[in-house]
């Protein structure tokens, strides 16, 4: 006589605990970026579910946006369409690849991707801030993914990317987050069906008004194993200039009915440097174009926006006694403007 499926014994099967988000400042997001190989195009989407109040039920947002070098930006609003629950490597018992299948709602942008990992995950983080706010995030470069996207006035082309996929989840309001900075970078010189010879990510929170939480660090892949942690007090972080404002979009084009204030410059370069025992890495990333996702907060008045920005970035490494330089495409965010933060200008 069959009955109702027991209960998994290894936790929630989907990337996140099945406990409901009860808090109004509660978030659990799936994040991902991808470059073509060629760098020509490439895509941020971020999906995300947000607690909700007594009166309210909680809400889920999803933005998709793709760049095309010599072209720009082409964004959906918040509420991009997905048929399906996107693929997650963070899940106990699912495929080693699924589709991510993301769409505006009035066509494009649109991406049908099958989507397939070549590394292990960083283990998860967690950094807590103004007494009861925190933020757990897990890490995951060298994601393959071979599809379609379309982006606006011109048909479908198909294209195979390399990228990165991330969970984030916590509960935090704007103002006390102050700012945050994260980027990764995968060595896309290599065979097209395995892991990148070397991929990077990093992350630099900088809660507002205290900079004793401030959290950092850059994590070193090889071959799809995580083989070195750099954390914040091996770390040295650095900007120079200022992005031209024509380079900065803002996204979705209905943010533009807002009268959104001018958020803060963006550093037009990034330079981190680490050094842990007989190992170091340093990388420079140069901005090319961003897309201003304005946010709106909670809990402020004030503004906060999330800048998409692509570019280039050059990496050496020095790594049990081998020394390797490489470059690539990348991503880099910088967050922040309800209360500050790195490349504000202040």
């Amino acid at each position: 006589m069959s009955g109702p499926a027991p209960a998994p014994l290894l936790g929630p099967q989907g990337p996140f605990p099945h406990a409901p988000l009860a808090d109004p400042l509660e978030r659990r997001w799936l994040h991902y970026a991808f470059f073509t190989r060629d760098g020509r195009l490439s895509l941020v989407a971020n999906i995300a579910w947000l607690g909700g109040g007594p009166d309210s039920p909680p809400l889920t947002t999803a933005v998709l946006l793709v760049h095309e070098a010599g072209v720009g930006w082409s964004c959906s609003q918040w509420n991009a369409v997905s048929e399906r629950m996107p693929w997650s490597s963070f899940r106990h018992g699912g495929p080693r690849e699924d589709l991510l299948a993301l769409r505006s709602r009035r066509g494009v942008p649109a991406v049908d991707l099958q989507l397939r990992r070549t590394a292990t995950p960083c283990s998860s983080q967690c950094a807590t801030f103004h007494d009861e706010h925190w933020m757990r995030w897990q890490s995951e470069p060298g994601v393959l993914a071979d599809g379609t996207w379309s982006v606006d006035g011109r048909p479908p082309v198909h294209a195979s990317a390399v990228g990165y996929h991330e969970r984030v989840r916590g509960r935090w309001g704007w103002p006390e987050m102050g700012g945050w900075v994260f980027g990764f970078c995968n060595d896309v010189g290599g065979a097209e069906d395995r892991a990148p010879e070397w991929a990077v990510v990093f992350t630099l929170l900088q809660p507002s008004g205290r900079p004793e939480e401030s959290a950092a660090s850059v994590m070193l892949w090889r071959r799809g194993r995580l083989v070195q942690h750099f954390g914040r007090r091996a770390l040295r972080v650095s900007v120079a200039g200022q992005l031209d404002r024509d380079r900065v979009s803002l996204q979705p084009t209905l943010a533009r009915t807002l009268g959104t204030p001018p958020a803060a410059p963006i550093p037009a370069v990034l330079a981190i440097e680490g050094v842990q025992g007989a190992d170091a890495i340093r990388l420079g990333f140069r901005a090319d174009a961003a897309a201003r996702l304005a946010i709106p907060s909670e809990s402020s008045l004030r503004p906060f926006s999330v800048h998409e920005v692509v570019g280039a970035m050059e990496l050496l490494v020095v790594h049990r006694g081998r020394r390797t330089t490489w470059s690539g495409p990348s991503v880099v965010e910088f967050a922040g403007g309800a209360a500050g933060g790195l490349g504000d200008g202040r």
